[in-house]
């Protein structure tokens, strides 16, 4: 993922200020003990120099130091046009640095302070990104699962047509084909348990809601096993017509129309 832009300075002025960073990062590399946090230890810097020496650390991919030095740039001078600009990198390189706690938080004030900013859309696109990457299997809680959907879609809304909504929407795919995973491992669980019911309930939950998924084929099927399995032959033969209308081919189709063959003689048509 590309960085939020960064400013241009004059050759001249960048060559000044580079030195300027030098010295005051020099300056606070003495005044730090043990040298842990030497980089980013406090120490009242010129903005530009400040922000030059965030940006500096960013470039060579020390981005924990980054983003603490991009924060002394709000810290210190609030009111500098660089703040607003610090805010952003400062939840970019938390981003980088998969400190996704803090990379929302900076996002977020980002959009408190400048609401309707142009890199806006770049803030919500960020705090989407931090949900989705902490995305776990679907044996565990699907919370971020959630949480990156709705921010997904979040940015999907207020920004349409641009490149954010558009990697948005395959992201979408994504988390709702991980998200039908999850109702289909806990639907299989409870075939496993013989909770016939419980687990149709989970695959009907699979067609209503991610029937464009990947799971929708395997999802059908398992509706038919599980009606056979609770004495419904009707709702299993309407639950293999659909699969065998939308899926004619699928394997799964193939074991559906060989189950309703062995249970239920003549229920479904060849």
């Amino acid at each position: 993922m590309l960085a939020p832009s960064t400013h241009k300075l004059a050759p001249l002025k960048l060559v000044l200020l580079a030195t300027a960073a030098a010295a005051t990062v020099l300056v606070a590399g003495c005044g730090g003990r043990g040298g842990k946090n030497r980089d980013t230890a406090y120490v009242a810097r010129d903005v530009d120099a400040l922000y030059l020496a965030a940006k500096d650390r960013r470039d060579r991919g020390r981005t924990k130091e980054a983003a603490a030095l991009f924060d002394e740039v709000e810290r210190q001078h609030p009111y500098s046009p660089w703040a607003r600009r610090a805010q952003l990198m400062s939840a970019f390189s938390y981003y980088v640095d998969r400190d996704y706690s803090k990379a929302i938080q900076s996002a977020q004030r980002f959009l408190s302070i400048h609401p309707g900013n142009k890199d806006a859309a770049y803030a919500f696109y960020l705090i989407a990104l931090c949900h989705y990457e902490q995305i776990s299997d679907v044996t565990r809680d699907q919370k971020a699962t959630k949480q990156a959907l709705d921010s997904l879609n979040e940015v999907m809304r207020r920004y349409p047509g641009t490149r954010f909504a558009s990697d948005a929407g395959l992201k979408i795919d994504l988390v709702n084909d991980h998200l039908a995973g999850k109702e289909m491992d806990i639907g299989r669980a409870y075939q496993r348990q013989g909770k016939w019911l419980a687990a149709a309930i989970r695959f009907r939950t699979v067609i209503d809601k991610y029937q464009t998924t990947s799971h929708a084929p395997e999802a059908l099927f398992r509706m038919t096993e599980s009606y056979l399995a609770i004495g419904m032959p009707e709702e299993a033969q309407k639950a293999a017509a659909v699969l065998g209308a939308n899926y004619p081919g699928n394997e799964w189709y193939q074991r559906a129309y060989k189950l309703m063959n062995r249970h239920a003689p003549g229920a479904i048509a060849s």
